[in-house]
């Protein structure tokens, strides 16, 4: 949901993004956000709030030591977006308990790395080609590898909630379901039919 990134855009430039190069903009706010911090955010928040449609972005550990996309592949197809809002559907969970930080254990097993890859592929590819069962299926993958390269990030001493038992619940009823980041947060749901307690989403098309 990118709500701590959000603060800090309206604190940089109130309600309206500047009319400026977007990735000097994704920038900015990087900047902004993770300034003094020891453990900086990714850039992914900022490019998902400045970018409109949706977006694939490419990063390459070479340029920039990995921070900031390399190349953004977008779609801003107004029935794209009409069609993801009436699929996807966000159910509030938790939020991060204080202290909590995914990287106490670290599998990064590269076969797995390049199949998480993979799945930011296949969720755009799913996505501009409006399949739903797709879709929900790059999801299903994408949280199988963050469950087997990180496995705090669903399962953690401080996490009083059980994460994975209620996303492999909300995977086994709609075409899929993955949490909007480490430790929880949302559950991003796809179904073709309405999820109960669940809210919906606007996609900006400009």
């Amino acid at each position: 949901m990118g709500t701590s990134t959000r603060r800090v855009a309206l604190q940089l430039w109130d309600n309206e993004i500047p009319a400026r190069e977007p990735a000097s903009l994704v920038r900015e706010l990087y900047r902004a956000e993770n300034e003094g911090k020891p453990d900086p955010s990714g850039s992914q928040d900022m490019a998902g709030i400045i970018y409109p449609g949706i977006n694939r972005l490419d990063y390459d550990a070479k340029v920039d030591d990995g921070y900031f996309p390399t190349h953004i592949e977008s779609n801003s197809d107004p029935n794209v977006a009409a069609w993801l809002e009436s699929v996807l559907y966000v159910l509030p969970v938790n939020q991060r308990p204080p202290g909590y930080s995914p990287l106490g254990e670290k599998k990064l097993d590269p076969d797995w790395i390049q199949r998480l890859g993979q799945t930011g592929k296949d969720c755009f590819a799913a996505a501009t080609n409006m399949d739903a069962r797709a879709l929900g299926a790059s999801f299903n993958e994408c949280m199988l590898c963050w469950e087997t390269l990180l496995p705090q990030t669903v399962r953690h001493p401080l996490l009083s909630v059980d994460l994975v038992g209620l996303m492999r619940c909300y995977q086994s009823r709609y075409f899929g379901a993955m949490y909007s980041g480490c430790g929880g947060g949302y559950l991003y749901v796809i179904s073709d039919e309405p999820v109960p307690g669940a809210l919906k989403i606007h996609v900006r098309r400009k």
